[in-house]
């Protein structure tokens, strides 16, 4: 790879910033330093430094992040904290896999995968998304039942058959959905086709990765060697056709 795309593809700054860094003399390899901006290296083998901090070097990478509430879905905003403002990782190309409402906390995945990426957010593939929700109002067996036929909730077609779990039923019950879709406001507009909107929702499951109890809001980290393999092997997870 040449030197100036490695730096440019880590975030250390634009093509055109990263080989003016080079020919200022600011980029060691291997402890010499390096005027060339197409100078071969490889980042695997060799020590890549700029500034004298190491360049921290891999082609695909997977981020499990907990998005907070008040945080939008974007690369930037005029008004509210994205979610690349919390991610402190130098790698072109990353980005969300899907979205979650500016209200909605939980699980996001974080990639620079597109094919892992097109395979998650497939409509054919539904992939299973499970959420946890306060709901307004007593959720009940026939809430269940409609849910599990199908929801009209305004769209041309129905919503798939979905899979509620009531945890707590009260004026104010505490459930878990599975969705197999993607749909605009989706698990909202599926509560208020029953009348009993949704006053908190969190993701807490996409396909076979779930949330790590131990993230807080705002944290991500690293996927482990087995989530990675577990997300490729299946592409995202199992079918939840019915």
């Amino acid at each position: 790879m040449r030197l100036d795309k490695l730096l440019a593809f880590t975030q250390v700054g634009s093509r055109s910033e990263v080989k003016r860094y080079i020919r200022q003399g600011c980029v060691t390899v291997d402890g010499s330093t390096e005027v060339k901006p197409e100078r071969q290296v490889d980042p695997a083998a060799q020590r890549i430094c700029c500034f004298g901090k190491p360049i921290q070097y891999q082609a695909l990478v997977y981020y499990m992040f907990y998005k907070p509430k008040d945080c939008v879905t974007a690369h930037r905003d005029n008004l509210y904290k994205t979610v690349m403002d919390y991610i402190d990782v130098g790698c072109r190309g990353l980005s969300p896999v899907g979205r979650l409402d500016l209200d909605v906390e939980g699980l996001l995945l974080l990639t620079n995968d597109g094919e892992l990426t097109h395979a998650l957010l497939s409509p054919k593939r539904h992939i299973p998304k499970v959420y946890e929700a306060k709901i307004n109002g007593r959720v009940e067996e026939d809430d269940i039942k409609a849910f599990q036929d199908g929801l009209d909730i305004g769209d041309q077609t129905p919503a798939r058959p979905a899979e509620l779990v009531i945890l707590q039923a009260g004026e104010i019950s505490d459930i878990r959905v599975t969705v197999t879709e993607g749909r605009y406001h989706q698990v909202k507009r599926m509560f208020d086709a029953v009348g009993k909107p949704v006053v908190y929702l969190k993701r807490i499951a996409m396909g076979s990765l779930t949330l790590d109890p131990s993230l807080m809001p705002g944290e991500y980290r690293a996927l482990t060697v087995q989530e990675e393999a577990e997300l490729k092997r299946t592409g995202g997870g199992l079918c939840f056709d019915r």
